[in-house]
């Protein structure tokens, strides 16, 4: 794995009124890497994605996407990543392929490259003859794998996924887990991933952090952590980790 910084989220701050959401974290991701945040809601994982996704602004702190700062460039940041926010959609009246037709569009000005980034996303997609239907018709696991589909296709430097497999069944989520996978290791796009599902942040994730009421708890790879909490399995990681603190499951919202 490249040791190249990609991601650097240095004492980040996030305050909404006066509620504060992000409350000073700091991390990276190595180009290639799969990193998790992992927390309950209201622990501050959306809020962080969205500043990095350019969405959001923060209060104070820093953060750098292959070394652009996504305040004063966001432009920059934009040409270099991919953001699957946990909801998502796409044009209902659009089949399938039209609508990763006109995202290969935007993205690429060479039409050969465009149609290879829409094959990608069609096989990374998996939907069958249901491509050239309508998205209206799709149920919401289709339209998710549709929408994980796009954001992949692209080749982005940076891929931020926000619960990815959200409404997708067992064996559709088994295989985009796989698709997230080959990105990273075979063409080298790193991954800022969230998600409940912590079997699946344990198969895709080569480092995770507990995040809970904005503050980091711990870092270190699945196996370290787990190492450490004398766990079977990340879920009681993460519930020793809030008694180690004498915190509780309650979000801040």
């Amino acid at each position: 794995m490249s040791k190249d910084r990609l991601l650097s989220v240095e004492r980040l701050v996030k305050i909404y009124g006066d509620k504060p959401a992000v409350r000073g974290i700091s991390f990276s991701v190595d180009e290639g890497e799969i990193f998790a945040l992992i927390g309950p809601n209201g622990a501050g994982k959306t809020t962080t994605m969205r500043i990095i996704a350019t969405l959001l602004k923060p209060t104070s702190g820093r953060v750098l996407v292959d070394g652009h700062d996504v305040v004063s460039e966001p432009l920059e940041v934009r040409r270099r990543i991919s953001y699957l926010p946990e909801e998502a959609g796409a044009y209902p009246n659009m089949t399938g392929r039209e609508y990763l037709e006109f995202v290969a569009q935007v993205y690429f000005e060479d039409p050969g490259e465009a149609r290879a980034a829409v094959e990608r996303g069609i096989e990374y997609a998996a939907l069958g003859d249901a491509i050239d239907e309508r998205v209206k018709t799709y149920s919401k696991g289709m339209k998710r794998r549709l929408q994980l589909a796009r954001a992949l296709m692209t080749r982005p430097r940076l891929l931020l996924l926000d619960e990815p497999t959200s409404g997708v069944d067992v064996v559709h989520a088994v295989h985009l887990r796989r698709v997230v996978k080959r990105v990273a290791r075979e063409e080298g796009s790193t991954v800022l991933l969230s998600s409940h599902n912590m079997l699946e942040v344990e198969y895709l994730s080569d480092r995770v952090a507990f995040i809970h009421e904005g503050r980091i708890l711990v870092e270190g790879t699945p196996g370290e952590v787990k190492k450490r909490y004398g766990a079977g399995n990340l879920e009681e990681a993460f519930v020793r980790a809030l008694e180690e603190q004498g915190l509780s499951l309650g979000g801040s919202g």
